[in-house]
């Protein structure tokens, strides 16, 4: 397995829900803000919809907090929230659009994508708004280098990135995270409202159990600890 490139200065995450990130790339980011590299995120929703027993007015800026805290923790302090509904994106052109669009303001040669397949592991399906802006996402890293598919962003100058990185089950590419897994952890504590609500387990051994399945080693990889991306490029 090798490993990801990293002669790159910009990086974008495109996510559906807070959390999204710090269930799976944040030991990454933070070794990529760790070499000084620019890392901001984009995510679709607010997980206004992902706390129960509490309505989404209330929840929506709970977690925008979250995860705004979450971000400050591995070093990116570019937050941005498209305010689409949570739990009913559609993988539809406005949201092509949305994000092309995203993409030519932010200018990342790195784009990271989280898992749009349709399961995480075999009888475990992935969720619809994962689906929808991964997708989305991998067609915008395109659409946003071309000028004539969306003209009412011409006030944005065309821009594609060399590489869209996914995380999920499919590992083509690794990150070495060894030295940044204590702080993908703390990143992932900040969703502490939307944890508790989640399990009954303890915060702190839902925040090991998660961050010991997202940085395992992998097959092929000499590292103790690594993030696992399927690589796509862009020229």
């Amino acid at each position: 397995m090798e490993q990801v490139p990293e002669d790159w200065q910009r990086g974008l995450v495109i996510v559906a829900h807070p959390d999204d990130i710090e269930y799976g790339a944040a030991a990454a980011v933070a070794r990529w803000t760790g070499q000084g590299k620019d890392i901001r995120y984009v995510l679709v929703t607010s997980g206004e919809a992902g706390i129960a027993g509490m309505p989404p007015a209330e929840a929506g800026p709970l977690r925008q907090a979250e995860e705004i805290a979450s971000a400050k923790v591995v070093g990116v302090e570019q937050v941005e929230f498209l305010g689409y509904p949570d739990g009913r994106v559609q993988e539809s052109l406005e949201l092509r659009r949305d994000l092309a669009a995203a993409i030519r303001r932010h200018r990342p040669e790195m784009l990271v994508l989280f898992n749009f397949g349709d399961t995480w592991a075999p009888g475990y399906a992935n969720s619809a708004d994962h689906r929808a802006v991964g997708r989305a996402g991998l067609d915008a890293a395109s659409d946003a280098g071309n000028e004539w598919i969306f003209p009412e962003l011409s006030d944005l100058p065309p821009w594609s990135p060399r590489w869209a990185a996914v995380v999920g089950p499919v590992a083509t590419h690794a990150v070495d995270v060894t030295a940044t897994v204590e702080q993908a952890a703390a990143s992932l504590a900040e969703h502490r409202r939307y944890l508790e609500v989640l399990s009954s387990e303890p915060v702190a051994d839902q925040v090991a159990a998660i961050v010991d399945m997202a940085t395992g080693p992998k097959d092929g990889f000499p590292a103790e600890r690594a993030v696992g991306f399927e690589l796509y490029y862009f020229g």
